[in-house]
């Protein structure tokens, strides 16, 4: 049998896409499984605690989602440049991102720490939800300059093909924040506030880590150190179009909080858990996106157009599998998972059919996942953003729809049925299009 019909035996460009994958896999999964553990640590302080948490965090998430083209942009060019043989350049492009970071960062804690009461009152929550989401704001906001520099380093590394580094800041930097907001929340007593806290505290050091990183592969090659107008204005334009495509899918996931807080405390609450195991799930199968971005990258920018196509074939078919595995391990555990984050008897209620509506979008998912991640490495960032509005316009009306469901359980099953199948099934089909044609295929350094 030939290896075009056994899509999944085994071949040696596995070899690299799990080198970069896997590592991979572990930072992204570190982030939302210790998000995951803040969401548990405070949702037993209440659900008040926990549902200004989700409106916080939407908020905080939304800033640092629409920025990700931070990492996005910038692993597709370093990928390019090492590709083509420039290594200098390729660091040199990482370095302008990360001071582009840090220009956006302090602009954005600044702004954030003045307008947390009105950010938080726009969700329309409850009086005591909306205090305690401005004091997780007020706090966390501190850390988004870290925080960025952070996305802009990953993006340096991946494109570097070193998805390593990367795994070992994640995995100490959240396993800190884990610790400390155990800490801060209870044994000192500062609640919510403990918990932003913690985070920032263990922001600022993953960014220091990468710094130092970043300062020594740059001396090793000879690239400069101080930030060049060019480089930055070109990594900004470069972004332009991947933060309108971001733009689109942070504007559907907040879209989804909006509606949940619309429909009380306990489905807001719900949507929170489930939207956390969303990150998780989404974040593990984005892992071979992430792959997905560095290997495109660097095989367009040698010019081996046939590596590229055997990267795709490879990346869907090993991403659907996973997805299949993940969402039978979500299945399995939906009716106990909701105690590990709550003790709410009916937010526990609402969150198990939510968790299965989940669950049976993985393979889904990964598809969307994989094939986004494909055209993000080619550089192919103005399709993905014009069909990003229009993704967005095909979900709006089923969410809409969804609104109209009784509050608990049935707004959550709706809103993950609008989520999870209608906007993610029309993604699918907009990059499916696109990544069966040659349009997106352009070599170069560049």
């Amino acid at each position: 049998m030939t290896p075009a019909r056994r899509p999944l035996r085994p071949t040696p460009l596995d070899r690299e896409i799990a080198a970069l994958a896997v590592p991979a896999l572990g930072a992204l999964v570190a982030e939302p499984l210790f998000l995951a553990t803040d969401s548990a640590l405070v949702g037993h302080l209440g659900a008040t605690q926990l549902a200004g948490l989700g409106v916080a965090g939407t908020i905080l998430q939304t800033a640092i989602g629409l920025l990700i083209f931070l990492a996005y942009a910038t692993t597709p060019a370093v990928a390019r440049r090492l590709g083509a043989g420039d290594e200098r350049g390729a660091i040199r492009a990482g370095i302008d991102g990360m001071w582009l970071a840090l220009g956006v960062g302090v602009v954005l804690a600044a702004v954030g720490w003045v307008t947390a009461p009105a950010l938080a009152g726009a969700f329309g929550a409850g009086a005591r939800t909306t205090a305690a989401a401005v004091v997780y704001l007020r706090i966390a906001v501190l850390g988004l300059p870290a925080m960025l520099i952070v996305t802009a380093a990953v993006g340096l590394f991946r494109g570097l093909q070193d998805t390593r580094t990367p795994l070992v800041i994640a995995v100490i930097g959240f396993a800190t924040n884990a610790g400390l907001n155990a800490l801060l929340i209870y044994p000192v007593g500062w609640g919510i506030a403990g918990s932003a806290a913690g985070t920032v505290v263990a922001q600022t050091g993953m960014a220091t880590t990468c710094v130092v990183i970043a300062v020594r592969t740059a001396r090793r090659t000879g690239a400069g150190l101080r930030p060049g107008v060019a480089g930055v204005s070109s990594s900004a334009l470069t972004g332009g179009w991947l933060l309108v495509r971001t733009a689109s899918l942070r504007v559907a996931l907040v879209a989804t909080v909006v509606v949940a807080t619309r429909e009380g405390t306990t489905t807001l609450a719900a949507q929170q858990v489930v939207f956390t195991l969303f990150s998780t799930l989404a974040l593990a199968l984005d892992a071979f996106a992430i792959a997905g971005q560095a290997l495109t990258g660097h095989g367009l920018g040698a010019a081996d157009v046939p590596r590229v196509r055997a990267v795709v074939r490879r990346l869907l078919g090993w991403g659907v599998l996973t997805g299949l595995v993940l969402g039978a391990l979500l299945a399995a555990t939906s009716p106990v998972i909701g105690g590990l984050f709550t003790s709410d008897p009916a937010v526990r209620a609402a969150i198990a059919p939510g968790a299965l509506v989940l669950a049976a979008s993985q393979p889904l998912g990964a598809v969307v996942f994989v094939l986004d991640g494909i055209l993000i490495g080619a550089g192919d960032a103005r399709y993905l953003a014009w069909t990003g509005v229009v993704n967005l316009a095909v979900f709006v009306p089923l969410l809409a729809l969804a609104s109209l469901a009784p509050p608990g359980a049935a707004a959550v099953v709706a809103i993950q049925l609008a989520f999870c199948v209608g906007y993610l099934a029309a993604r699918c089909v907009t990059l499916s299009l696109r990544a069966r044609g040659t349009r997106w295929i352009v070599t170069g350094a560049r």
